[in-house]
């Protein structure tokens, strides 16, 4: 059979290289590079991407036997119908990594074409490393590698504030543009590069903070000789993905030009604010997971699909989101709207197989993150208590009812099913304690005031709140989890 590259012509590949890319992964192939693909299809913009292996070992070798070129399957529900779309990708020119092409990387900085700097380097990958020097080649940390860059750039452009970049960083840390910028300036300042530099760093250079949403499923490796077969050809690095894209970004309106993927039809978003729109994720997107995988998973579901397609627990994911969370946020219902809608889609993806104890990982710091904030926020808005997020509250703490084995943690649905518990070791420390000293109706109140789970607060001092999730708790143990559930939502 033959290679992508003897069957697909490199279309766009060879216009000007107008984009760094740091991160030759999946996530960024099939989010960044797709839509920057479809505003080169489209004609509203000319460039292609250079990719760099951000760490040692990677996939270069493979992306330049490849041409860079490379399939996306994008696969989801539209309409209410599975839908699968399947594109080349050409806009990639070729991928370096500095760890064996160290010229190239600094030549790329001396470039007049070159305008954009994306990342995604893992959540760690934005953090400052003491021991990294200017003589490194390169220095091991991200943000050392672009001081590097820009230094290179600053020198060879001697200071012109029109040479600088924008920098669209989607690592998943708050704020990762000025994360990212505070610590090129720690950087400068360590090796002593000059105020001029600074200068030119803080004031030429554009770092925006940014919030993206794609299910990303890579490498399709039990699904490769379906693939092979429909396109006729071998690709090592096709990837997979959600149908659903959203990339928010936070920046000057005017900067939205230099990278112009808003004219396509990718759900791109230019804001001065993306605060809302974190939060509109956290609590609709995240908060649904949060809230509602846990009691399907004791009731005996064991993937999303699964509860998606049990009308029960469909409605009460919708009585989480439309009927609690919606009404805790400030952004345009049309859009908040709009968005919970292609959460239900996403949710109901039938070429995504999301396991329920993948997503139990860590739920206590989850619930905290996710759904607290609109337990607390209801009560404040409505003077009463949310039902569906306190029936997940207490969810929670019986799906936290275990017994240890050496260091690890096991709790069993009613099914008999054992499933491991994982999460920090003072957790699981504390929730084995009570459940083996307390009896049921005291758990609650145990859980609600142990301020170290809660960000310093006392949940019992929220009136109702320990006796609403007493209440739910003594019926899981006694009930079946889906009736009270299918309760819940018939009121």
């Amino acid at each position: 059979m033959k290679q992508i590259n003897e069957t697909t012509e490199k279309v766009y590949g060879n216009y000007p290289e107008k984009i760094l890319q740091f991160g030759e992964g999946n996530f960024l192939r099939s989010f960044a590079d797709w839509m920057i693909d479809k505003a080169n299809r489209d004609g509203i913009y000319q460039g292609s991407i250079v990719l760099c292996q951000p760490i040692g070992n990677g996939l270069c070798d493979i992306i330049n036997s490849q041409d860079g070129i490379y399939t996306l399957a994008m696969r989801g529900i539209e309409n209410g119908k599975p839908v699968e779309r399947i594109e080349q990708i050409t806009s990639v020119s070729r991928c370096i990594s500095p760890y064996n092409d160290y010229e190239d990387f600094l030549a790329l900085a001396r470039s007049k074409d070159l305008e954009v700097v994306i990342s995604n380097t893992t959540e760690a990958g934005i953090a400052y490393k003491p021991e990294d020097k200017l003589t490194d080649t390169p220095p091991s940390s991200f943000p050392g590698k672009v001081t590097v860059f820009l230094y290179e750039r600053f020198k060879a452009f001697n200071g012109d504030m029109e040479r600088g970049l924008l920098f669209l960083p989607v690592e998943l840390i708050d704020y990762n543009g000025d994360e990212l910028k505070r610590i090129v300036l720690q950087y400068a300042k360590d090796w002593n590069l000059g105020e001029a530099f600074m200068n030119w760093v803080e004031n030429a250079n554009k770092f925006t903070n940014t919030l993206v949403d794609r299910i990303v499923t890579g490498y399709p490796k039990d699904q490769i000789d379906y693939f092979e077969e429909k396109l006729g050809y071998q690709d090592k690095i096709i990837t997979t993905s959600e149908v659903f894209n959203l990339w928010v970004i936070e920046g000057k309106k005017e900067w939205a030009d230099i990278l112009p993927i808003h004219k396509t039809d990718a759900n791109v978003l230019w804001t001065e604010d993306v605060t809302p729109y974190k939060m509109r994720k956290v609590r609709i997107l995240n908060g649904a997971h949060t809230s509602t995988v846990l009691a399907a998973y004791l009731s005996g579901h064991n993937f999303v699909g699964d509860f998606m397609n049990d009308e029960v627990f469909e409605a009460y994911l919708n009585e989480v989101i439309f009927n609690e969370v919606i009404p805790t946020l400030d952004l345009p219902k049309e859009e908040l709207v709009s968005f919970a809608n292609e959460v239900g889609a996403r949710f109901a993806n039938p070429y995504i197989k999301h396991k329920l104890l993948d997503i139990s990982l860590n739920s206590c710091s989850k619930f905290n993150a996710r759904c607290l904030p609109t337990i607390l926020e209801y009560v404040e808005r409505k003077s009463q208590l949310p039902e569906a997020l306190c029936f997940s509250l207490a969810a929670f703490i019986k799906f936290y009812k275990g017994e240890k084995r050496g260091m690890e943690y096991w709790g069993k649905r009613a099914d008999g099913t054992e499933y491991q518990i994982k999460d920090d070791g003072e957790v699981i420390d504390f929730f084995y304690d009570i459940w083996t000293k307390k009896d049921v109706k005291d758990i609650p109140e145990a859980v609600l005031s142990n301020t170290a789970f809660w960000s310093g607060k006392d949940l019992t001092k929220i009136t109702g709140l320990t006796e609403k999730v007493t209440d739910y708790l003594v019926k899981i143990e006694n009930g079946n989890i889906r009736d009270i559930v299918k309760e819940i939502v018939s009121k």
